[in-house]
Order: structure tokens, then C-alpha cells, then sequence
């Protein structure tokens, strides 16, 4: 059969400006600590991780948070596989400095690879605990390790081990209604402060 059976599509002209069709931006619903957990998980079976890889520039990685308006990477290796996390604080943080006074160079030259926590140290909760917990469970828990992620680990049915999602503190005060701080402690106090 040759193209000719099919009859072409009737083009038309802009009647002015276009925009672009984009997905819906994710509507965080608001929350209590009676909430259930997985409200305040990224779900990356519903939202694609947003990764890097280690030899990438710390600059380009922070130029890739702010593109996706999001202030942690995982960070993968060719195959794939995760090797860690890179945050905005590990960016603009210490650890930055603390490299160029260990081994010298430039800002440029340090990459995400020196200053990611690297996947041996992350810290992961199973998703059938969180799919049981509420949000001051996992706000308990980030508070006592002092982190501001954690990530959210299941397995397939063939007992290969899937990173499922993320937790943030950020992203759990702002579904709480409360104002974004980056140090953690400062956002559990407010958390609290906030439910008394």
C-alpha cells in the first residue's frame, strides 16, 4: 500500500501567539501529621527521578535543580544504577570549599562526584513502612537522623532492590503550609512550633 491512499491532513495557520502544551505542574496537597506518608512522597512511578551523573560539574548540576525547581539529584552511574545523592546544600554548602582546600583547583573543576553523599551512607525507608506511617512518623524520623531526604526503597518481584521515590523535610513543610528552610532543624522547630 503506498502513501497515496491516504489523503493529507488540512494544515493551518497560528491566529497569534502559541504556548507550549506542558503536564500539569504537581498540585502538593496540604497535609497534617495524621496525614498518610506517601502524600508527601515523590513517587517515581507518577514523576521520572530527575538524575546526574558523577562527572558532571557541580554548576551544571545546580543549574539542572533550579531548571526542575528541585534541590536534590540522584546521582547514577552509566548503567544506571544509583551511587548517591547530590543536594543543593552539598552545592552551596561547606563541602565545596572543604575540596578546593583539600586538593587544590578550581570552583569548575569540582564535581558532583566530590561532593554527593555517596549511596553507601543514604538513608532509605521501606515503602510498605511508609505506606503504613503518617507524615509525623517520617517527620520524626528525618528530624532523629538529622537528614533532610530519605529515600524510599522497594523491591521487584524478582528481589531486586527499586529506589521508589524521595521524602524531603522542605517538601513536607510546604505541604504542611509552613514556610521553606533550608537547615533542618530550623524547619522542625518550625513544624512544631507551628502545632502547638
Amino acid at each position: 500500500m503506498s502513501i497515496d491512499h491516504y489523503p493529507a491532513l488540512t494544515e493551518i495557520n497560528l491566529k497569534g501567539v502559541a504556548v507550549y502544551a506542558q503536564p500539569p505542574k504537581r498540585a502538593h496537597s496540604e497535609v497534617s501529621l495524621t496525614s498518610s506518608a506517601t502524600e508527601v512522597m515523590t513517587d517515581f512511578h507518577h514523576h521520572p527521578a530527575i538524575t546526574i551523573q558523577s562527572d558532571i560539574s557541580i554548576d551544571d548540576a545546580n543549574a539542572k535543580m533550579i531548571s526542575f525547581g528541585i534541590r536534590s539529584l540522584l546521582v547514577t552511574n552509566n548503567s544506571g544504577q544509583i551511587i548517591g545523592i547530590m543536594t543543593a546544600t552539598d552545592i552551596l554548602g561547606e563541602k565545596p570549599m572543604k575540596v578546593l582546600q583539600q586538593r587544590g583547583g578550581r570552583h569548575q573543576d569540582i564535581t558532583v562526584y566530590d561532593v554527593m553523599t555517596a549511596s553507601d551512607r543514604l538513608f532509605f525507608v521501606h515503602y510498605d513502612d511508609l505506606k503504613n506511617a503518617k507524615v509525623g512518623h517520617v517527620l520524626q524520623t528525618l528530624k532523629q537522623s538529622g537528614r533532610q531526604h530519605t529515600l524510599v526503597l522497594e523491591e521487584d518481584d524478582a528481589g531486586n532492590e527499586i529506589v521508589r521515590g524521595i521524602v524531603s523535610a522542605a517538601q513536607i513543610a510546604r505541604q504542611l503550609g509552613l514556610s521553606h528552610h533550608a537547615d533542618v532543624a530550623r524547619t522542625f522547630m518550625d513544624v512544631e512550633h507551628a502545632l502547638k
